[in-house]
């Protein structure tokens, strides 16, 4: 059926981005709200609003019975999830299909199956893909872990099984840490996902992380290219790029292939990606996970081919078959795209969420800001940091960081401190500059260049108030 009424299932960035989608479809939107974001601009775009509890997450953004009872309050066809909160949680799309709306996105049990790591590691494994030398499935004891190091030899990394956003994730260097670490991680999984699993994975030295964006209607699979998430502090990622940088062709290709493999063995339907390490020093790659959802950093694969990936996830999610063939997609130029959160650099990245008394964003061809912002808005203390995103394009990488700098420094957030001064460093850092960067690279950077040096030009950005 087609799609004509969607409840947005999230907040901030992702939930102006679904309703821009939805309202050039013809959708109409409903928005639910906590009580600490009755303000947020999502709210003010959305044909209706409905106030879905108090700020705690646990009791509003994650509370599926809550969200369910709206969205039938609402009598909406659909409700999509964004990123974050309920998007890879295999019980609530059960629960929006199971009251008779569309989930947008796949079936629960793909979810389930992709969601968990050991399980989604066996897919890939029989789909033909590269994966890390570790574990085969769940380790079930310390005895266990400590046969698996002894084959892989340290580093070794301790996962959660029912991970994501690099949470669940701690590097041992030998037995006394594995023995130490490895109780502790289990806990910690268990308070954070509620499955203390664990699964150890050899570390490798020099890794890069690319992700190939793929996309299938339940029979059909295509991939829309990579992307380069090698930047990142603390296993979070700060900037993503499209295509990835300095990549041999053969390697390109075989990531394409194997990323559609996999989709194709579970017949995908909707948006997700297949996340990989690339080891430069063998020119080899490895599956690491899955990601059944849209993506944080979708918007660069959308600047260099064209192709509005939430609109598809609508279309796919009614019934439609994909409104494009591989043959279709190709890429134009290069585009990045630089996080911008609420967080002060110069004390260690410390959320500093308040009011936004002013902000100017830069316009241009091949150039956007994704946010949430307004000027008067009121940055709640209760959620991610993220602000917003900013994408510039351009024919080459080289155009492509030069007007990138330019826009970071026209950007203007004020009132709260922000994370431009990082970007405009990384901007004209040389090695960044020739892509000669990986996932170790940015915490050991921040050191060295003293908290990169913020600007001048950038200090009114980044003092709090």
């Amino acid at each position: 059926m087609t799609i004509r009424s969607v409840l947005i299932a999230n907040r901030g960035e992702i939930a102006v981005r679904i309703i821009r989608a939805a309202k050039a479809l013809g959708i109409r939107t409903v928005q639910i709200y906590s009580a600490a974001d009755a303000d947020m601009l999502a709210v003010r775009m959305a044909d209706e609003a409905i106030n879905i509890g108090p700020p705690a997450a646990k009791k509003s953004y994650l509370n599926i019975d809550a969200i369910v009872r709206a969205a039938l309050q609402a009598k909406v066809d659909a409700i999509h999830p964004g990123y974050g909160f309920l998007s890879e949680n295999g019980d609530f799309a059960d629960a929006v299909r199971d009251a008779g709306m569309i989930f947008v996105g796949p079936d629960g049990d793909i979810i389930r199956l992709l969601g968990d790591k050991v399980a989604a590691r066996q897919v890939a494994v029989e789909a033909g893909l590269p994966t890390i030398p570790g574990s085969d499935g769940r380790v079930h004891d310390l005895g266990e872990a400590h046969e698996i190091a002894s084959r892989t030899g340290f580093p070794v990394m301790i996962k959660a099984a029912a991970g994501g956003g690099g949470r669940g994730i701690r590097i041992v260097n030998s037995f006394e840490e594995l023995d130490r670490d490895f109780p502790l991680a289990s806990a910690e999984a268990t308070s954070a996902f509620g499955d203390g699993t664990l699964y150890l994975e050899k570390v490798i030295a020099r890794a890069r992380h690319i992700e190939v964006q793929i996309f299938g209607d339940g029979e059909n699979v295509v991939h829309l290219f990579e992307r380069e998430c090698s930047l990142q502090r603390r296993r979070q990622k700060v900037w993503e790029e499209a295509p990835a940088v300095n990549l041999p062709p053969r390697i390109r290709s075989r990531l394409h292939a194997s990323a559609v493999s996999l989709a194709k063995a579970v017949g995908y339907r909707g948006a997700g990606t297949v996340e990989f390490l690339y080891d430069e020093l063998a020119e080899e790659f490895y599956f690491i996970e899955v990601n059944t959802r849209i993506q944080v950093e979708h918007p660069v694969t959308e600047m260099i081919t064209g192709i509005d990936l939430v609109q598809e996830m609508f279309k796919v999610a009614g019934g439609a078959k994909l409104s494009f063939s591989q043959n279709d997609v190709s890429v134009r130029g290069h585009a990045i795209e630089c996080r911008i959160n609420a967080e002060d650099p110069a004390r260690n990245f410390m959320p500093m969420p308040g009011k936004i008394t002013r902000m100017v964003v830069p316009s241009g061809e091949a150039m956007r800001f994704d946010t949430m912002l307004f000027e008067g808005y009121t940055v709640p203390p209760f959620y991610d940091s993220l602000l917003g995103k900013l994408i510039v394009g351009g024919p080459t990488r080289a155009d492509c960081l030069q007007a990138l700098e330019s826009a970071l420094r026209e950007l203007i957030i004020e009132g709260v401190p922000t994370t431009l001064p990082l970007h405009i460093a990384l901007s004209t850092d040389g090695n960044v500059q020739k892509g000669a960067v990986h996932t170790r690279f940015l915490e050991p950077w921040l050191e060295s260049e003293e908290r990169f040096a913020i600007q001048p030009d950038c200090a009114d950005q980044s003092v709090p108030t």
